[in-house]
């Protein structure tokens, strides 16, 4: 299985001409309980704080600042011409996995890339916080190609190349170091997994969703949904295989993939988050066409 490299992404821009992020294309895609997701538009940044008058809105009245200088103040927004777009990449050991066309951290550095460039083509800025267990990179957003290219170079250079154990925290940390830097009106879209969800990351996923609009694509292995065929295998991480019995584990295979679904549409439903499944199995630009 080849993983992707820098000439692979580039030649991604071609298939993002015409496309972008309004809807998420989703014709092979499953989304999950068809969610939709909650458009918030343009994000507002702060510009001054200026003395209250008459027919301002009530929400946007400074309660400190009015509090310090004893009358009230009002706190003055424009509108952001760009929209910041944040890419959140899971690349951790785990997404090192494959049983048909490509690995799953391979679909999720490809599906980064085309969707950066459907970004960066409809005239947003784009940012990521790509962690692979051993290293996090933050890229603040930026405008057009050069956005685009130190996205790809974080995304090639932090992408797993052989088998390891994983390392379960990855999303949970990267996000946590995202929801921070998130203003509001900002797009958030999500590329893992999500076999770690628990409640520790809800919470900041909830956080996360309450200021900004949030997609997640669902990397996903047809292996994982269906569990092992009868016979006898052998599986883990070089130095540390065991023997795996497909029938006697299938139970338990498909009983832990129905748990991690249940949860992925609980936390879109709560949230209206859209969730978009990405298969190992398909070509990306198949399962982005409209």
């Amino acid at each position: 299985m080849k993983l992707p490299d820098l000439a692979e992404l580039l030649e991604l821009q071609a298939t993002a001409r015409g496309a972008n992020l309004r809807i998420p294309h989703a014709a092979r895609a499953h989304l999950l309980g068809a969610h939709r997701g909650v458009q918030r538009g343009r994000g507002l940044e702060f510009e001054e704080v200026r003395p209250y008058v008459a027919g301002d809105d009530a929400r946007s009245i400074d309660w400190r600042v009015s509090a310090r200088r004893g009358r009230l103040h009002t706190k003055l927004f424009r509108e952001e011409r760009e929209r910041p777009v944040w890419l959140l990449v899971d690349l951790q050991p785990g997404m090192f996995f494959a049983s048909r066309m490509q690995f799953k951290s391979a679909l999720a550095v490809r599906a980064a890339a085309l969707l950066a460039w459907i970004t960066a083509l409809g005239g947003d800025r784009v940012g990521a916080v790509i962690a692979n267990g051993a290293e996090t990179i933050w890229l603040p957003p930026r405008a057009r190609e050069a956005g685009v290219l130190r996205i790809f170079n974080a995304l090639l250079a932090l992408q797993p190349r052989a088998p390891a154990m994983p390392a379960p925290q990855t999303l949970q940390t990267a996000l946590g170091m995202l929801v921070p830097m998130v203003h509001p009106g900002s797009l958030v879209l999500a590329f893992s997994d999500f076999a770690e969800l628990n409640e520790a990351s809800e919470i900041l996923w909830a956080s996360l969703a309450a200021h900004a609009e949030c997609r997640l694509y669902w990397i996903t292995d047809p292996l994982e949904q269906h569990g092992l065929p009868s016979g006898k295998f052998r599986g883990g991480v070089p130095g540390r295989l065991r023997p795996i019995d497909g029938a006697a584990t299938r139970a338990r295979w498909l009983n832990a993939w129905q748990q991690r679904e249940a949860r992925l549409n609980a936390l879109a439903d709560r949230l209206r988050i859209q969730v978009t499944q990405l298969d190992t199995a398909a070509e990306l630009a198949l399962q982005f066409a409209a």
